[in-house]
């Protein structure tokens, strides 16, 4: 392997991109793209099996691609008995044995090793390049958050449509609406599920991976029975055509809803996919326009799939990179709870949460209502301390990365940032999880009781915490209503709910 003063090309596990910035300019003859399975970086949380095997069978399969392309790869595997355990360990070996005269790198998506890899002196330059496979630079974020009172999605969402050119008829959003959302929040009907849902069967790579986490991250949380993730880009195209085709007319409607043991519904799956670089954000977004312009999928579905997107997607990477590292110490609510010893069982008899932990342990994968509605309402109601959360989300789904978990559980959750990403806590009683789902027809509890012992706990839960933070919540505006109602209840019925959330929260282990 040659690499007389060429350049170090690093690539993380979730830069598996063709067109990454690291790769620009690589010089077969001299340059080494240097990939690194760490067992740091799979174990300062304990994610889940199927992350782990999507992540390293991706990262072999994109090596292989390189070297067919005739690029030198140094590729640390697990079993490396040199593997330093860590990435900065590894690019360190990486110089000590070679001549390079440089290390080329694209930033990275996790604030802590973002600084490591910044402040790391090795004798040579390391110049790091704009990861341009996002659609809006943190430069450019921050430029449009500059002088803003408050950060609202919607507004960069417009601008990002602007920018993009996306559902626009000239400089007129499509449809004469930017937002479809209020189409979007429909209960699914009694007998309506989605068609047979398309799962990627693990190729040979994949059950070699498979094999390997089985056996050495036994103690991590999830089951691999039922992996079924794409983990190339091919695999990855074949399951976003097929959301395009048979998933995306569906999807605006139902994208909300919840129903029992249907952990997929119409949503994309492509996430995972999405975040280590296996499908183009652009791309996925201009294909999904193509569907509606072409009549196959209507307006409201698809203007909320791209929402999600390059709106919430490039908006919460924004906030992260913006609001770093003092965002991931913010406790706006002073929660200082314990994680309920059901978020890794499902071992409740709230049937809402018992499927939703069930999904996550079995498929790494819950959609986006069940993760803010269910488990996140549910930790913030009880006051779960944000880092407990966190840690939870980061853990149990495939498509989690620091930049795009932490605001989403520290912001919309669990309302820890105060305000930053969402404009009001995300409280809901049992009512909300009963309008858009059929858990509580199932469920031991009784959604229409408030007190007792077989009252739906997210009932009491939800006035306690109202009750709690009254006088935080009293500036705003979208919580005058409930704020209301809990002002024109008698004294008895507050304490009543007082005590039963108390005793909730005792019995869950909070």
């Amino acid at each position: 392997m040659s690499n007389s003063q060429g350049a170090l090309r690093l690539v993380l596990g979730d830069q598996l991109s063709e067109s990454l910035s690291a790769l620009d300019d690589a010089d077969p003859a001299r340059d080494v793209v240097l990939m690194i399975e760490s067992i740091a970086e799979a174990t300062a949380w304990k994610h889940h099996k199927q992350k782990l095997v999507l992540v390293w069978s991706a990262m072999r399969q994109f090596a292989e691609r390189l070297g067919a392309r005739g690029l030198q790869v140094r590729y640390v595997t697990l079993d490396d008995p040199n593997n330093s355990r860590t990435i900065v360990g590894e690019v360190k070996r990486a110089l000590s044995e070679g001549a390079f005269d440089r290390v080329v790198r694209t930033a990275c998506g996790k604030w802590g090793l973002e600084q490591a890899l910044l402040s790391l002196e090795v004798g040579v330059p390391i110049e790091t390049r704009e990861d341009d496979r996002f659609l809006c630079s943190r430069a450019e974020f921050a430029g449009w958050a500059e002088g803003r009172h408050e950060l609202r999605m919607e507004f960069f969402y417009r601008e990002m449509r602007r920018r993009t050119g996306l559902l626009m008829d000239g400089d007129k959003p499509a449809g004469g609406r930017w937002n479809f959302d209020p189409e979007n929040r429909k209960k699914l009907p009694k007998g309506v599920r989605p068609p047979k849902r398309l799962r990627t069967p693990p190729n040979a790579t994949t059950r070699t991976v498979i094999e390997v986490v089985s056996t050495g991250f036994e103690d991590h949380f999830g089951t691999l029975e039922a992996f079924g993730w794409p983990t190339n880009a091919e695999e990855a195209e074949v399951a976003l055509q097929h959301f395009l085709d048979h998933m995306l007319p569906e999807f605006g409607d139902w994208q909300d809803a919840m129903a029992w043991e249907q952990p997929f519904l119409w949503h994309g799956l492509i996430s995972p996919a999405l975040n280590i670089g296996l499908l183009d954000p652009l791309d996925v977004c201009r294909r999904a326009e193509a569907v509606w312009r072409e009549g196959r999928a209507p307006l409201n579905a698809v203007e909320g799939f791209i929402r999600q997107i390059i709106g919430w997607r490039e908006f919460v990477r924004g906030v992260y990179w913006l609001k770093m590292p003092e965002y991931g110490r913010r406790n706006a609510l002073e929660a200082e709870g314990k994680l309920p010893w059901f978020y890794w069982s499902g071992d409740t008899d709230m049937a809402c949460v018992a499927d939703a932990v069930r999904s996550a342990r079995d498929h790494a994968y819950a959609h986006h209502i069940q993760r803010l509605m269910v488990t996140g309402n549910l930790a913030m109601l009880l006051g779960v301390h944000p880092d407990a959360v966190d840690d939870w989300y980061m853990v149990v789904f495939a498509d989690a990365y620091e930049w795009v978990e932490m605001p989403n559980t520290r912001g919309m959750a669990t309302f820890a940032d105060g305000g930053i990403v969402g404009s009001k806590p995300y409280a809901a009683s049992g009512a909300y999880i009963d309008r858009m789902s059929d858990y509580c027809k199932g469920c031991r509890y009784d959604v229409k009781q408030r007190l007792g012992d077989d009252a739906c706990p997210f009932n009491a839960l939800y006035w306690d915490f109202i009750d709690r933070h009254a006088q935080r919540l009293a500036g705003n505006g979208r919580m005058m209503m409930p704020l209301k109602t809990l002002k024109g209840m008698d004294e008895a019925e507050r304490r009543a709910f007082r005590e039963k959330a108390a005793a909730l929260r005792s019995a869950m282990g909070v």
